[in-house]
């Protein structure tokens, strides 16, 4: 860490957090350098003009005077490039094989001695000097990859061979800059807690665990261990008895207002006039990420393209890119990394962890379910947080799952993951700069695949706090090390958002009490609960230090406002489970940002305070202390406030009430929302549509908690005469709806 880091730390995190952040950026940097070799003499290397190029199905390989290139469309659309012989397996990232290549795509001469690919989808052109560039098939500019550079240790064997020896991989640093249009914003990264828009500034590729965030100590991290292990959430909700270890650490400094990400991944998502494109390069090697967005020229004046740069200590260089509109892109990129877990239907429910040494007893778990019940607040799961001896390991917490099983009560235990050294095994030195980035995701699988031998029938619930590109195959994340107060508030929408882009689309963070930043006010705590209400992962997290940590600790008018929020969120369990089957078959997040169906709206695009949670709710939580109005930027289409019915249209900009008790939640006009009726089944709430217009929406039920196929079932509104008609689209034609309507905004 440098000085300009050292100031910006203090800045961004305050005296204390600041040196903190810093004293711990320290010690990883001392950790990671022990038992490293020194770094030797190194010459520059360059790929060099073009000489030759090889078809293959789908591209081919272009030799250079010092390198080669290998690119490759897939089917789908994919596009990928390995230098130096890097292909793309093995990967830590993919699902399975390479996608198939396009058999109608070849590569072919282009002008001035480069080379194209020409697809349905995307077209790719490499230049002489082996810079790359992926354009839409109408020949707007994505994104330009310049020519590489690598710098080699002298004297090495196989480095420089562009046969691609494997060992030149371990040596040779390499940087790849790019330039996108002057309008492209960047996002992704993983989960960033400065903001879902990535401006300006270098962001690492290892995160850096301080032993204090929002929570505390360790315990928002990783289960028995403290904030420095990736940290494993496992179970079927009925006391799996999982071994604990020891703490995996990893560091990274972060970027500008970001706090180290626990969950990073160089997975970035870029959106512009032009469209809209995920480029990941499929190294797992420590580096850093450096953004920089564009400027358009006023007049006559030339426009300054954003660029980025990606620096990496090792490994090799090969990238992917998936294009297309944002659901598009994110069902690409779900293809080729893997479907997300779908969880259980209990885990899209209200969940419940306890912190302190004493907090995993019998007597003590059962207090918190009866004190939930007692006040009248639903609760699906509790979990065996971190400090106390018996998770997962009693006899009597084994019985204490049984029982509250039958309450609908889950059980879930925590352990963490153990990497053990064997033998004339690689150095400590090349584990650490090749594979600590994804330690988190190998134990994420590890315990996946074990819960699904020991209950092949039911459908596992695996929480894991870090990870890599295709964590989202094995289960969520929660967001944990975020800051105090307010800003922390801000920086948790974010991480889900961010994660969301980057196919996670299962995440949350926990809403504590006072013991998480020592002075939680009343106010502060509730809009962190009504904020959480409305994620994927919602989960309270009792901690250990004084003051109040339940709602209704905060008083009767805290207390009231909490059940209402979880009320609602109840209420929309139907809703839930369908965006979870939506997100395992299609890549989609459950929640997304407000400029997902309209990417071409510049001002929604700088949009970081609201987001739509499906296709049908636009989410406007509250951010900021004092606030009862707020406003709220609007896509193109009409708009209802659901607690007012008024409508509003779009795109715009409206001020809404926000009140204490409740934040601003709009629908669609015309959508279908399924929802949970007052006898527990499901009912259609229909929006009615602007005249003239249609509408619809998607419904999954309910299958269990095991691995039934489900149905898409598709429906349609419309106005006939001023009545809102609902219709089921079946493969024969529309048919009647065959479930309870409701119609609201009429």
């Amino acid at each position: 860490m440098d000085g300009r880091e050292l100031l910006r730390s203090m800045k961004v995190f305050g005296s204390v957090e600041g040196l903190r952040t810093v004293r711990s950026a320290w010690r990883q940097r001392r950790t990671d350098g022990w038992g490293a070799p020194p770094r030797g003499p190194e010459r520059a290397r360059v790929p060099g003009l073009a000489e030759a190029a090889e078809p293959a199905p789908g591209g081919g390989t272009i030799r250079f005077a010092r390198s080669s290139l290998r690119l490759c469309v897939s089917a789908g659309g994919t596009v990928f490039w390995g230098w130096d012989g890097a292909g793309p397996l093995p990967s830590y990232a993919l699902a399975g094989g390479a996608p198939e290549p396009d058999p109608r795509a070849a590569l072919e001469p282009d002008t001035d001695g480069g080379w194209r690919i020409v697809s349905e989808r995307v077209t790719v052109a490499v230049s002489r000097h082996g810079a790359v560039e992926v354009r839409t098939p109408g020949g707007l500019l994505l994104r330009r990859d310049l020519p590489p550079r690598w710098w080699e240790p002298v004297g090495v064997a196989g480095v420089g061979d562009s046969s691609g020896a494997a060992d030149s991989f371990g040596v040779a640093r390499w940087v790849q800059r790019s330039e996108v249009p002057a309008d492209a914003r960047f996002f992704g990264l993983g989960g960033r807690s400065g903001g879902l828009r990535l401006r300006d500034g270098s962001y690492g590729l290892r995160r850096t665990a301080s032993r204090r965030g929002s929570g505390g100590g360790g315990g928002g991290g990783a289960g028995l261990g403290s904030g420095s292990g990736p940290g494993l959430r496992l179970g079927f909700g009925s006391g799996s008895r999982l071994g604990s270890g020891s703490k995996l650490g990893s560091g990274s400094r972060s970027g500008p207002g970001d706090v180290p990400p626990h969950l990073a991944m160089p997975v970035q998502f870029v959106v512009s006039d032009a469209g809209t494109h995920l480029v990941f390069h499929d190294n797992s090697w420590d580096g850093r990420v450096t953004l920089s967005e564009g400027e358009e020229g006023a007049g006559s004046g030339h426009d300054r393209p954003g660029t980025g740069e990606v620096r990496m200590e090792g490994g090799p260089l090969r990238c992917w890119v998936v294009v297309g509109t944002p659901a598009r892109v994110l069902h690409g990129w779900a293809a080729l990394t893997g479907a997300p877990a779908l969880p259980p239907s209990w885990a899209l429910g209200p969940q419940h962890a306890r912190a302190g040494a004493d907090s995993g007893g019998v007597a003590e778990v059962r207090r918190a379910v009866d004190a939930y019940r007692e006040h009248g607040l639903p609760l699906s799961v509790v979990h065996l947080d971190d400090g106390h001896p018996d998770a997962g390991h009693s006899d009597d917490l084994s019985g204490l799952a049984e029982e509250l099983r039958k309450e609908d009560v889950r059980l879930v235990a925590v352990a963490d993951p153990v990497v053990r050294a064997e033998p004339g095994g690689r150095p400590h030195d090349a584990d650490r700069r090749e594979a600590r980035g994804v330690r988190g995701l190998a134990a994420a699988r590890a315990g996946y695949e074990g819960l699904r031998r020991l209950r092949p029938d039911e459908r596992p619930f695996l929480l894991s706090r870090s990870g890599w590109a295709g964590v989202q195959r094995y289960g969520g994340t929660w967001t944990d090390g975020l800051p105090a107060g307010w800003p922390g508030l801000r920086a948790s929408l974010s991480l889900v958002l961010g994660l969301g882009l980057c196919g996670v689309p299962y995440s949350g963070p926990d809403v504590e009490g006072s013991g998480a930043d020592g002075g939680s006010s009343p106010e502060l705590f509730l809009r962190r609960y009504q904020l959480a209400a409305w994620l994927p992962l919602f989960r309270t997290r009792a901690g250990t230090g004084p003051g109040p940590h339940e709602p209704w600790e905060y008083g009767p008018e805290i207390a009231e406002y909490a059940r209402v929020a979880l009320a609602e969120r109840e209420r929309l369990r139907p809703y839930f489970t369908t965006l979870a089957r939506l997100a395992r078959m299609t890549g989609a997040p459950y929640v997304r940002p407000v400029w997902w169906g309209t990417p071409e709206d510049r001002a929604l695009r700088d949009c970081e305070d609201a987001f739509l949670l499906g296709d049908s709710l636009l989410v406007a939580p509250v951010l900021t202390h004092g606030t009862d109005r707020r406003a709220v930027r609007l896509p193109r289409g009409r708009w209802y406030d659901t607690a007012t019915g008024r409508a509003y249209e779009g795109p715009g900009q409206v001020l809404l009430d926000a009140p204490l008790s409740r934040v601003p939640v709009l629908a669609r006009a015309g959508t279908v929302l399924p929802v949970r009726g007052e006898e527990g089944g499901t009912v259609l709430e229909v929006w009615a549509p602007a005249a003239g217009r249609t509408g619809g929406g998607l419904v999954v039920r309910d299958t269990g908690d095991g691995w039934e196929p489900a149905e898409i079932e598709r429906y349609q509104s419309r106005l006939v005469d001023g009545r809102v008609v609902v219709e089921r689209v079946t493969d024969d034609g529309a048919a009647e709806a065959g479930l309870p309507v409701r119609v609201r905004g009429i």
